[in-house]
């Protein structure tokens, strides 16, 4: 479902113009300076061209679709717009998302339809596909456009319209000034961006984990991800600064090809080979290029032969692309942005993955109970206020890719807004039974970092069970929506958890009502045996409670560990829970034994080493628990 933004459809004002002979001017976007800046005026006078006026044949884009070399840079400090842009141009099936009907968008042929001066172009915004319109009038001074502009002289105009679509998407041109490539990635594609610092675990030095990861880099760009990248500055140095190498620090290179080609060398060259792993780039500027190894002119060019180089697109123009070899890269280069659009189509033949997604906000209130603005951790008093979302991992082992978006603000600058929020995300395993509001902090499995970034990702695995992931703001009383979005092997239920204990119902003057609550953990047991046998048991662990259950997974050995969490409402705190190890059979299931544990009010994360007993009152091993309880149900 594609919304219009302000309204604006594309066809009817399309037809409009052509039925009146007029061109498309919009007035939700004008050609005036408040379209160009919020801060200031102009420095020089500017005057809006329509493309036809500056060149005789002007068109959307090439014969053979797009390029990265389509596009230049202007005046705007908007390298990580250009550079995403650049990524785009590289996948048809990611840019015709982008730039729907490129065909009839294009301006006519001669004996082709009237041209209207409208384009459109559909940006992913917040968990749904927004389409912008826009006249094609672009600001110029002296005939030259300011911003955006084609690669070459007469070249396609794809990418100046781009930007000015994305420009009123986020309220003017100057609102682009700064940014990062991974939140253009993501509007351009949907998708989500994982960050990878390569100056981690020394990767520079380790030859296991550099290889590890142009696999993985490979991978992505097959699979039409988006990828980018980036030096970050170090003491002394300043952004845009230009390296001895011709890198430029701060600055955002779009990835544009990745290879590995075998080279042959010495005497023996028709015998032994030796595989190189190439990276190609594309500097937004157009120009400015590697200087080191493999670049544009370099010697080593002469160990590939000529038909090697055409098939890789081995250019010598100072147009901005270039090769480098995977080791250069991993040593100049400090951070890596990957774009996945991840696969959520069952009948491919890649790999797939199930999605869910919610949308929620961290919103203020002064009550406790209903305030969910409480800030990361560090606020330990207020930390779960936040909105709570439980899902259960089915799978003994489960891959998660979970990516967390807040509502973006940068149509705020314009009234001294626009910072984003610092904000994160804790996973937390809870237990197997829990459907009401955690109140305690639990065993935390994962999190991400905490970053005023528009979306943070984190992948991680998690064993079987039930989980409950916060989003959080980094500080307490921050206000905004977010977007939780969560990528699993097998599908998962993902909701939010509202309420913070069991609702009174018309039964509960009969039935009562519960007066205790109880979180409990089964760790581990020992000693058990498997009766008549010497190999190691199956069994499994349940733990009952006035008339509820909860069941373990099956774990084999006479020391399993089961990490079994249950959560007990309880109307008679003097009725004891009850553990029972049971061990699995084919045809029918033998209680091992069983153990009564008081669990009174009051006590809080009390360990013990109980011993279970068989039907015929004998020991049959030892389990080690760890129990809570209190009569303050908002307290587990």
């Amino acid at each position: 479902m594609v919304q219009h933004y302000q309204n604006q459809h594309y066809e009817r004002l399309k037809k409009q113009c052509q039925r009146a002979g007029r061109l498309f001017e919009d007035p939700t976007f004008s050609a005036t300076d408040r379209s160009l800046y919020f801060s200031h005026s102009p420095a020089r006078a500017v005057q809006w061209k329509r493309p036809q006026e500056l060149v005789q044949a002007p068109r959307l884009f090439d014969e053979d679709g797009i390029s990265p070399h389509d596009l230049q840079q202007g005046s705007l400090g908007n390298c990580w717009f250009v550079a995403a842009a650049s990524c785009l141009a590289g996948d048809p099936s990611v840019w015709k998302k982008v730039i729907p009907s490129p065909q009839e968008q294009d301006w006519p042929q001669a004996g082709g339809s009237t041209h209207a001066g409208i384009f459109r172009f559909r940006f992913w915004r917040f968990g749904r596909w927004i389409e912008i319109v826009i006249d094609d009038r672009l600001p110029t001074t002296e005939g030259e456009l300011i911003f955006c502009r084609p690669g070459r002289r007469g070249g396609p105009f794809w990418c100046a319209l781009l930007e000015k679509a994305y420009a009123k998407l986020n309220g003017s041109y100057e609102a682009l000034d700064g940014g990062s490539t991974a939140e253009a990635l993501i509007d351009f594609s949907g998708g989500i961006s994982e960050p990878i610092n390569l100056l981690e675990d020394n990767l520079a030095s380790d030859e296991d984990k550099k290889k590890l990861l142009f696999k993985a880099v490979m991978k992505a760009h097959t699979r039409a991800s988006l990828i980018s990248t980036s030096i970050r500055p170090s003491t002394g140095q300043s952004l845009e600064e230009v390296l001895s190498s011709g890198l430029v620090i701060g600055h955002a290179y779009s990835v544009t090809g990745i290879q590995s080609i075998k080279l042959r060398s010495g005497l023996m060259s028709l015998f032994r080979t030796h595989k190189l792993r190439l990276i190609r780039l594309q500097n937004p500027w157009g120009s400015g290029e590697w200087t080191g190894a493999w670049s544009d002119n370099s010697e080593e060019w002469k160990k590939v032969g000529r038909r090697e180089r055409e098939k890789m697109g081995v250019t010598v123009n100072d147009d901005g692309e270039f090769w480098m070899s995977w080791d250069d890269f991993c040593s100049h280069f400090t951070d890596l942005i990957i774009c996945r659009r991840v696969n959520t189509h069952f009948l491919s033949t890649h790999k797939t993955w199930s999605e869910v997604s919610v949308m929620s906000t961290w919103k203020q209130d002064p009550d406790p109970l209903k305030d969910r603005s409480g800030g990361c951790p560090n606020y330990k008093d207020t930390y779960l206020h936040n909105p709570q979302f439980v899902f259960d991992v089915t799978l003994n082992q489960e891959c998660a890719l979970i990516s967390l978006e807040q509502e973006d603000r940068r149509t705020q600058r314009s009234i001294g807004g626009g910072e984003n929020l610092p904000i994160g995300f804790f996973v937390f395993k809870v237990e197997i039974n829990r459907i009401y509001r955690l109140h305690r902090q639990a065993s935390g499995v994962s999190s991400s970092t905490y970053i005023n970034s528009r979306s943070v990702f984190l992948r991680t695995e998690l064993q079987k069970g039930r989980y409950i992931i916060l989003p959080t703001t980094f500080s307490p009383g921050q206000t905004g929506s977010f977007l939780l979005r969560i990528y699993t092997d097998r599908a998962i239920r993902l909701r939010e958890l509202t309420r913070d204990v069991p609702k009174p119902s018309c039964l509960s003057f009969c039935l009562g009502i519960p007066r205790t609550v109880t979180s409990i953990t089964v760790h581990a047991a020992s000693g058990l045996s498997q009766p008549g046998s010497n190999h190691d048991p199956s069994v499994y662990v349940t733990i009952h409670c006035e008339g509820e259950k909860v069941t373990s997974k099956t774990v084999k050995g006479r020391n399993p560990e089961f990490d079994l969490k249950g959560v007990f409402y309880r109307k008679n705190e003097r009725r004891p829970l009850v553990v029972k190890v049971w061990l699995s059979r084919l045809m029918r299931d033998i209680l091992l034994g069983s153990v009564s544990v008081p669990c009174p009010v009051g006590e809080s994360n009390q360990s013990s080493v109980l011993k279970l007993q068989s039907k015929e009152g004998t020991s049959s091993g030892y389990v080690l628990i760890e129990s809570s309880t209190s009569s303050d149900m908002t307290s587990l």
